[in-house]
């Protein structure tokens, strides 16, 4: 008897919590810099994810596991693309104070990728990033996979996940 009292409410937090979901798969329509100076819609990166998965690492120049991540990535892409196709884009967390260094920081490391630069934090908050390094595969237009934080070969599983796209 208790239990029926309840189930408006129950069902009401059930409805919110899946528009919650879904609100986060929703691609955001955020303008962000490249590290070359062009502005990129980062809803457009939705659109390229159509036919090829696209892959969002975000970083900082001051955060050693997500330049270890990269390093990695960077240096296996090539052989990892041939195997299955990807589209690849850093997205820089660095703030006003650090974003300079971001552009001879990539020279220096010999990064080929596109690099974005939030240095307001604005896709991060909007799509609930809380801390870097923060990996998200596109497809689709959606969200299909999401991981924080780096362990020694765990882009094994991140270009795992690529191949079953």
């Amino acid at each position: 008897k208790t239990l029926y009292m309840f189930k408006p409410l129950i069902f009401t937090l059930l409805i919110g919590c899946s528009f919650v979901t879904n609100a986060q798969d929703a691609l955001p329509s955020v303008k962000l810099r490249t590290s070359q100076g062009r502005t990129i819609d980062f809803a457009e990166l939705g659109a390229m994810s159509k036919d090829t998965p696209v892959v969002v690492s975000f970083w900082a120049t001051w955060c050693i596991p997500c330049i270890t991540e990269l390093d990695i990535i960077s240096e296996t892409m090539d052989q990892r693309q041939q195997e299955r196709p990807f589209h690849f884009f850093g997205v820089s967390i660095d703030d006003t104070r650090t974003s300079r260094r971001v552009k001879p920081f990539i020279k220096g490391k010999g990064w080929h990728f596109e690099v974005l630069m939030d240095i307001n934090s604005e896709l991060k908050r909007s799509l609930n990033v809380t801390d870097v390094p923060h990996v998200l595969i596109l497809k689709d237009n959606k969200v299909v996979y999401r991981h924080t934080g780096y362990i020694a070969g765990e882009e094994n599983n991140l270009f795992a996940e690529i191949k079953k796209l």
